[in-house]
């Protein structure tokens, strides 16, 4: 049975013997996958032009015509629509530059490649931040990571850029060697020199600066680990001394790891999130009681183990969270969707949008003002 499009296996590219074939995959792959950490999802219509292209019947520059006459020729235009030119336009671009062997280490590179992404699609591409952001992150239970201030954006990119330049890697070992990159890398994605698209140009820049050195990098590691990966960068660089949280790097060393040592080390969201650890050591607490099987109820049986459950949320895709959001209005109607954000760990665009595609499906209606009304599930 034939592939839907939106269905395109690109591990079967992937596993062909002809290079030219696996590498398109892989740079569409990972243009595709990195844009789930903004809550994307590419069209039918890129996934088969990005199909025509692995298979040779369209060059790079044909697939990237195709997806901007494609935008051009429609009229109709909705918010939902707008973030899905986005995801096309901007996976195309990545994978034209990651099948680039250009590359020069340098800041202008790094705003040069944010500007190939995001032309015609921010008005601020190519351009510094000029404004002071935070972020609610859910993996922080809503805080923020310190990004660096605008005033001082480039002066900290320079800086950052020059240290990179004269550190001498010869000696180290592969783990000194993943540890030093990880933690680069973290800074340079903690100054978050752009205001949107900060973590997809790390991403690209990041390929590219590896490859650069002589690493062989596989861009799939990248394409099924995204959201994992944006948020090993946030644990990287967020500290609260007063809840007694410190800076974990070690999440980012093991993403390093896996893609440039070959380790399996096991990459979940969850142990991300600032409440895992602390909700593990109260298990391990618990376990280590003695009067712990005195307590067992009596229907369990002796021989069984009772598990302690942490309650951390996983990333959901967009299909579960839409069904999850019907259920939480049917218990609670009057829920924003700031309240929904929160409550499902994705910004506040996400949920409008996903509200937005449930009503267009007529399974909620909004009733009264966005104020004081409230939500009916049909």
């Amino acid at each position: 049975m034939r592939k839907k499009p939106s269905e395109l296996d690109f591990e079967e590219y992937i596993r062909q013997v002809e290079p030219a074939k696996r590498e398109k995959s892989y740079a569409w792959s990972t243009a595709i996958g990195l844009q789930r950490v903004d809550g994307l999802t590419p069209s039918d219509y890129l996934l088969e032009v990005a199909k025509k292209n692995i298979e040779g019947k369209i060059s790079l520059n044909k697939a990237q015509a195709l997806i901007d006459s494609y935008y051009e020729s429609k009229t109709e235009r909705s918010d939902d629509k707008d973030d899905t030119e986005e995801a096309d336009k901007v996976s195309a671009r990545i994978a034209q530059v990651l099948s680039e062997k250009a590359f020069i280490f340098s800041p202008s590179f790094l705003i040069a490649i944010h500007k190939r992404l995001f032309e015609r699609v921010f008005k601020h591409a190519g351009e510094i931040r000029k404004y002071n952001i935070s972020k609610k992150e859910w993996v922080l239970n809503g805080d923020s990571v310190l990004y660096g201030p605008s005033f001082e954006l480039r002066r900290a990119l320079d800086y950052d850029f020059e240290r990179e330049r004269e550190f001498n890697y010869s000696g180290l070992s592969m783990d000194e060697i993943v540890r030093h990159l990880a933690f680069f890398v973290s800074r340079l994605w903690q100054i978050h020199a752009f205001c949107e698209g900060n973590t997809r140009t790390t991403a690209v820049f990041t390929i590219k600066y590896l490859r650069s050195m002589g690493f062989k990098v596989g861009n799939d590691i990248f394409a099924k680990n995204s959201w994992y990966f944006r948020n090993a960068l946030v644990r990287a660089n967020y500290k609260n001394v007063r809840k007694g949280i410190q800076q974990e790097p070690e999440h980012l060393e093991k993403f390093f790891r896996n893609m440039l040592m070959g380790e399996h080390n096991e990459l979940k969201n969850r142990y991300l999130h600032v409440d895992y650890k602390k909700a593990k050591d109260k298990a391990v607490i618990e376990k280590s009681k003695p009067n712990v099987a005195k307590k067992r109820s009596k229907n369990v049986p002796a021989n069984v183990s009772v598990n302690v459950s942490v309650n951390v949320s996983v990333k959901t895709s967009p299909k579960d969270r839409q069904k999850k959001i019907i259920i939480a209005l049917s218990k609670d109607s009057h829920l924003s969707a700031q309240k929904l954000a929160e409550k499902f760990g994705v910004t506040d665009k996400t949920i409008k949008r996903d509200l937005l595609l449930l009503k267009k499906q007529n399974l909620i209606t909004r009733i009264g003002a966005d104020k004081n009304g409230y939500w009916k599930v049909n």
